[in-house]
């Protein structure tokens, strides 16, 4: 029985794909954290989420932010939408007018976003939800731990 010895190539390919796969396990299990107020990420997250908004209830809108956890690829934010100088935004001048009295949180806004082409695009949303739309979903149990609210 004669042993056979890996080619140069055949060995750097393996050490590659190996290191690929720890990186890419790694940034999967990215300890959740929340950006830094002011930092590129934190607005790039928030420029994404905004036309959500505005296509609802015009312009302008800025955020309160509530919640904001990002891991590796995945972000999730709660936020609460307003204009400017933290004006409320009136509904009744709104497309959303016809949902306000379902809307248990008001335009509250629960956001999941992925990070694909070196931009945040959104997966799922909820404006105003009346429940924790998320539970029982199967994409949410993928995600990484401490993401999502439990």
């Amino acid at each position: 029985m004669t042993a056979v010895s890996a080619s140069p190539l055949a060995r750097l390919f393996l050490i590659v794909t190996a290191t690929l796969l720890l990186l890419g396990m790694a940034t999967f299990a990215q300890a959740a954290y929340e950006p830094a107020r002011g930092s590129q990420e934190r607005k790039d997250l928030m420029n994404a989420i905004r036309p959500l908004i505005v296509a609802r209830v015009g312009a302008p809108v800025e955020f309160v932010v509530n919640r904001l956890r990002v891991s590796g690829p995945w972000a999730f934010a709660i936020v609460s939408p307003q204009r400017p100088g933290g004006r409320p935004i009136d509904l009744s001048r709104t497309l959303m007018r016809e949902q306000a009295e379902y809307m248990d949180g008001g335009l509250r806004t629960y956001v999941l976003l992925a990070k694909a082409y070196n931009r945040w695009n959104i997966v799922d949303y909820a404006i105003g939800p009346t429940d924790v739309f998320w539970y029982g979903d199967p994409l949410y149990s993928q995600l990484p731990a401490g993401l999502v609210p439990q």
